[in-house]
């Protein structure tokens, strides 16, 4: 009898290890249940299809900026290895800020009409130059498939371009009569939500400080960019709330399995059912979050249709954006100059300071006629 029972014990203990286990929360081994924050939890490689698919609306997107910009043509040769404009125009090596208007960039011009509301979908996807997309999109390929491979296709989805659309609106409170794009906007989205699931779920990772390291640099890195003219670093910063709040919103805990023995660091594996009450766990942390993006979001669209310029009531912000340089434009002042065309040559004289510029040739777009004006009057 008492052999019976001891046998019935041991089976009862061990039915208990492995539900334990199973769950991801054997005792014994609970540091090595761990997570990289960094590191795909599933070999499934085909979770990656919307960053992927992003990243090649961008490259599209910039191929067609470059193709507009036509530098050889239109500047008759005075380019930069041949298809950008000189580096005192376009410090990222890209177009011209003609370019950048046509295809679809913020201007404080453009927002006083209301037809021009369309360039909140258009300025996501343009990049300033060539050095800007390479980084940007690095990043969000770091930082997207990372979490794609997470959270998911449909939430990393939702998260990049809710943020994109907020960063939009929060180019309206602040652009000036400089053409800026905010395509950095959901990349820094994807960042606040890095940085949401990473404090929600604090415990579950390993090499915490490297990935709090890793999301600093790479902050860092895209913020000094927007420092440079064409970038908007206020649709950076509302990215990176917009981001975390949705982060909060979205995610819920990773529920594990426990790894095989001599498995490699990616070999962690994600239960293919989660429960409905473990996606909306923290249900007051959520709705708050959700009420507060909400007001945000109300906020913004309501500046934007009543046309607010907050440059009006702070002297200052606008260093935030650009940092100024004798080397590059953060603002085109309205110039004007006298142009005369002479024996196939074009003078432009700046009326406000006297400087003038001789170029070699005529049939100069009034476009590009405009963009030469405020290089040589700034």
């Amino acid at each position: 009898m008492d052999s019976c029972e001891k046998q019935q014990t041991q089976i009862d203990l061990k039915g208990m290890k492995e539900f334990s286990v199973e769950n991801g929360v054997d005792e014994a081994a609970g540091e090595k249940q761990r997570i990289p924050f960094f590191g795909s939890m599933s070999k499934n490689k085909e979770t990656t299809w919307v960053i992927s698919l992003f990243i090649f609306v961008h490259l599209v997107a910039f191929f067609c900026t470059m193709i507009v910009n036509n530098c050889w043509t239109k500047s008759h040769g005075e380019c930069t290895l041949m298809f950008f404009q000189p580096l005192h125009e376009n410090p990222f090596l890209g177009p011209s800020s003609s370019s950048l208007d046509h295809m679809g960039a913020l201007r404080r011009k453009f927002l006083t009409n209301k037809s021009g509301l369309w360039r909140l979908f258009t300025s996501p996807w343009l990049h300033a130059g060539v050095f800007h997309l390479i980084i940007s999109l690095s990043s969000v390929i770091f930082i997207g498939i990372n979490l794609e491979q997470k959270v998911g296709s449909l939430r990393t989805g939702i998260i990049y371009l809710l943020s994109a659309i907020v960063g939009s609106l929060t180019v309206t409170l602040f652009v000036r009569n400089s053409p800026e794009v905010s395509s950095s906007t959901a990349l820094f989205g994807l960042i606040g939500a890095s940085v949401s699931g990473l404090i929600r779920d604090w415990k579950s990772f390993d090499e915490k400080f490297l990935a709090v390291m890793t999301l600093i640099i790479i902050f860092t890195i895209n913020f000094a960019l927007g420092m440079l003219p064409h970038i908007d670093n206020f649709s950076n910063i509302a990215g990176f709330f917009s981001g975390f709040l949705l982060g909060y919103v979205l995610f819920f805990s990773p529920q594990l399995r426990k790894p095989a023995l001599h498995k490699g660091l990616y070999d962690y594996g994600v239960t293919k059912s989660v429960a409905l009450k473990d996606k909306l766990d923290r249900p007051a942390l959520r709705s708050v979050s959700l009420l507060l993006f909400i007001l945000m979001v109300a906020g913004l669209v309501v500046a934007a249709v009543r046309d607010i310029d907050l440059n009006r009531y702070c002297s200052w912000c606008h260093y935030i954006d650009c940092i100024p340089s004798n080397k590059w434009i953060c603002n085109i002042r309205a110039s004007s100059c006298k142009t005369t065309e002479i024996r196939g040559k074009t003078t432009l004289r700046c009326l406000r300071n006297d400087k003038f510029k001789i170029l070699p040739f005529t049939g100069i777009s009034p476009a590009r006629l405009e963009e030469l004006c405020s290089l040589i009057c700034s």
